[in-house]
């Protein structure tokens, strides 16, 4: 609510009201955003009321098929943005870690994550041995919500999801090879049929090459989203499947499994997601650099 100082209007907005505001710019319906926010439809309308106190315009315009910004409110949304994210930046400053002179909080894609996360860690702790890591696996699209909203300083994801608020860049990309148990018999490719393989549905640009380059087993009775879950299958059902290339050769290693010789190998690049406003700050270039080479290092 305004309230005056002195003679001079202050405007105090509170941060649910940017939420919702942020979430109606999204959903386009009062209703939509009561059900997502787990509010009623009368406290949307009312933070929103209050938000046009504060600011002297409306931002919202509601019609029969739901509601559309106004002028003002599509000239607000970029700060509306730019507010939330600062709020949940400073509530992450204040909160800290110890004694610690910062907090980074860094998003894994979830097949980085399970994989080797202290590949990662180590780098960026060598990197920056005065800060505090906070780690969190997750899918692309939630982590890039979570960059453009604050809740995650950095990302390492498969799929970027295109924002205005949100700088990607790609550090490389990792290989992934088909492999096999010794006893399952699939030491070729003209071996593995669609009733005996695991699809690694990791991304939608991996898919797309994997249908490219093996349209035999597009459509397999098994399939996974994780790297994990397909080896699981691939060693206890006897089934083939892609690996990443530092997992297959470990597998390799250890006599649990073997290539299938004339299989293509995929790649699958990696992305590094920050907000916009810290692309050209000394400390991400510098993080995204140590990135960059940690994931072109040889193991």
């Amino acid at each position: 609510m305004a309230r005056r100082a002195r003679g001079h209007s202050v405007i105090t907005m509170q941060p649910e009201q940017i939420d919702t505001f942020l979430d109606l710019c999204e959903t386009r319906s009062f209703h939509r955003s009561a059900e997502r926010l787990g509010v009623t439809q009368s406290t949307v309308s009312g933070r929103i009321a209050a938000l046009e106190r504060s600011l002297g315009v409306s931002v919202l315009r509601r019609s029969r098929a739901g509601c559309e910004l106004t002028t003002e409110g599509l000239r607000f949304e970029p700060h509306a943005r730019a507010l939330r994210h600062a709020m949940v930046e400073a509530r992450a400053a204040a909160r800290g870690a110890g004694g610690q002179a910062m907090t980074l909080r860094l998003g894994l894609q979830n097949d980085l994550a399970a994989e080797d996360p202290a590949r990662w860690i180590a780098r960026l702790r060598a990197l920056l041995p005065q800060a505090a890591f906070y780690i969190e696996a997750d899918y692309s699209a939630q982590m890039c919500r979570d960059v453009q909203g604050g809740g995650l300083d950095l990302a390492l994801i498969f799929t970027p999801q295109p924002s205005p608020d949100i700088h990607f860049e790609t550090l490389g990309e990792l290989s992934y090879r088909m492999v096999a148990p010794p006893e399952a018999g699939l030491t070729r490719l003209d071996q593995v049929t669609p009733e005996r393989y695991a699809l690694a549905n990791l991304s939608p640009a991996f898919t797309r090459s994997h249908d490219a380059l093996l349209p035999h087993l597009a459509a397999p009775e098994l399939a996974a989203g994780q790297g994990a879950t397909v080896r699981g299958m691939i060693l206890s059902l006897g089934v083939a499947g892609y690996q990443e290339d530092r997992v297959a050769r470990r597998l390799v290693e250890r006599g649990t499994a073997q290539l299938v010789a004339d299989a293509p190998v995929l790649t699958q690049p990696i992305y590094a997601a920050i907000h916009y406003r810290n692309r050209h700050r000394a400390v991400w270039r510098k993080l995204i650099a140590t990135l960059r080479d940690t994931l072109g290092e040889t193991p």
